[in-house]
């Protein structure tokens, strides 16, 4: 079975060779070989989102500084839009399961660094936001979290190499699945481990548990019989031929463009949820067993689109749910109570499987498999660099100027009516107005030709993929 694209602006169609290159038939036994890919990156994500987590946590609770925390998270999404491009390239020009093994041997050196340096400096400068040990550090563990993005854009075109058309808004919520149970136990136990053991001890359990990954990744095999190298030769970062994919298909373009403005709202999450949730659960012992405990929203959310799909539009299905986080990011936090924060974040976690489910399948869909990578890579660039903006300009605003602000009277009795009493009311006011702003985009996102234009383009590709499964 393959997957036809359509040509929007008359080129000759593919021969029926030039299809199946394209997109390749899912082998006999390919979805089983996919559940196995997910279960070993679903280990590996948990690893290195249990020292992310850690490091932001452990940060915080020595220093109170929203603004280190903030930085941090903004670094990484950083390091993540710089090399996504790159990372897009390879999983192109490379057998996916090579690219996984050198992406895990990666994460596995950075960490091991991480460990030495922390067994070599004293705790108190690797703590000094003013001296330079802390932020190479904080940048060298992060380098080994971003370079697990290599094995998730590999991941993702590997549903389109193993999985056959109709079922990869399914295999997509396996994916959100996945990363579900691995939010719920990185949180949880991220927490606990800077509560009762420390950070070394915590970088030590990582070092372990990603070189456990690495050899039973190396067991692991990807039926790809042929290497396929789309146009760009051998650039390492082609951004031309990227960007040429995403504007082969009509509406795309703007597909990227709202969840690139999209992750601009989520870069103050992104800063200002975990400063949150650590001042109104008391800790990092209580903030990540609430999290870990809201984070099973991820689970029944990724478990609905593994059962149910995406329904027959995808857009239309993910502009609704970002609609809908929006509502609840900008009420979750107006009281400071904790089952409030709490049920939110549960809520919230429900929808981001599908809303990532929805993006992953249109572009499985609708772009040559061939060119997958950097089109991934490529989304992933602008919408990862996003959240950094948001996260290095809210975090000082909101620490040198917010929160003083809703602590004073002034402020107190602009706001007060609305948001209530509490030590942070200046966190949950611009929680407010952010989330004020993602319904604003969603709902303008549905009145664009270029949402019309992709929907239908999905449409008719997902009916050409039905016949040719009900003909085989």
């Amino acid at each position: 079975m393959t997957d036809e694209a359509v040509d929007p602006g008359g080129a000759d169609r593919r021969t029926d060779d030039a299809a199946s290159e394209e997109s390749p038939e899912p082998p006999p036994g390919g979805m089983r070989t996919f559940l196995h890919i997910l279960l070993n990156t679903a280990l590996a994500n948990v690893t290195t989102s249990f020292l992310w987590f850690a490091l932001t946590f452990w940060v915080y609770l020595e220093t109170k500084s929203v603004l280190a925390t903030g930085v941090i998270g903004g670094a990484y999404m950083l390091l993540v839009a710089v090399f996504s491009m790159f990372f897009g390239t390879l999983v192109d020009r490379f057998r996916k399961h090579t690219v996984m093994l050198w992406a895990t041997a990666g994460t596995f050196v950075m960490f091991a660094v991480t460990g030495a340096m922390y067994l070599t400096l004293p705790e108190a400068a690797l703590l000094d936001l003013t001296a330079p040990w802390f932020w190479l550090f904080a940048t060298i563990m992060l380098t080994g979290a971003v370079v697990e993005q290599l094995r998730n854009i590999a991941l993702s075109t590997t549903v389109s190499l193993l999985v056959p058309g109709p079922r990869r808004a399914n295999a997509n919520g396996l994916v959100g699945t996945a990363q579900g149970l691995a939010f719920i136990v990185t949180s949880a136990l991220s927490g606990l481990a800077i509560g009762f053991i420390g950070m070394g001890f915590t970088i030590l359990i990582a070092v372990v548990f990603i070189g456990l990954t690495l050899v039973h990744l190396m067991l692991l095999r990807i039926p790809e019989p042929v290497i396929v190298h789309g146009e760009g030769g051998t650039r390492l970062v082609d951004i031309r031929g990227g960007w040429r994919a995403v504007r082969s298909a009509p509406g795309l373009v703007a597909l990227v463009l709202f969840t690139t403005l999209n992750n601009l709202v989520g870069g103050v999450y992104m800063a200002l949820m975990d400063p949150y949730g650590l001042e109104v659960f008391g800790g990092a012992k209580l903030w990540g067993i609430a999290l870990a405990i809201a984070s099973t929203g991820f689970l029944i959310g990724g478990a609905l689109v593994a059962k149910f799909g995406l329904g027959r539009n995808p857009i239309r299905t993910m502009l609704a749910l970002a609609a809908l986080v929006g509502v609840l990011g900008g009420t979750f936090a107006l009281r400071e109570w904790w089952w409030l924060y709490g049920v939110g974040i549960l809520l919230f976690m429900v929808t981001m499987p599908a809303i990532e489910a929805a993006e992953q399948t249109v572009i499985q869909r609708v772009v040559p498999f061939r060119q997958q990578g950097r089109v991934f890579g490529f989304a992933m660039t602008f919408e990862a660099a996003a959240a950094p903006v948001t996260a290095f300009l809210i975090s000082p605003l909101a620490e040198f100027w917010v929160i003083p602000y809703m602590r004073t009277d002034a402020g107190h009795g602009t706001w007060g009516w609305l948001l209530g009493d509490g030590t942070v009311r200046g966190i949950a006011l611009v929680f407010l107005f952010t989330g004020l702003v993602a319904v604003a985009l969603a709902l303008a996102a549905f009145m664009t030709k270029q949402y019309r234009m992709l929907s239908v383009q999905y449409a008719e590709v997902a009916a050409a993929d039905k016949a040719a499964d009900e003909a085989s």
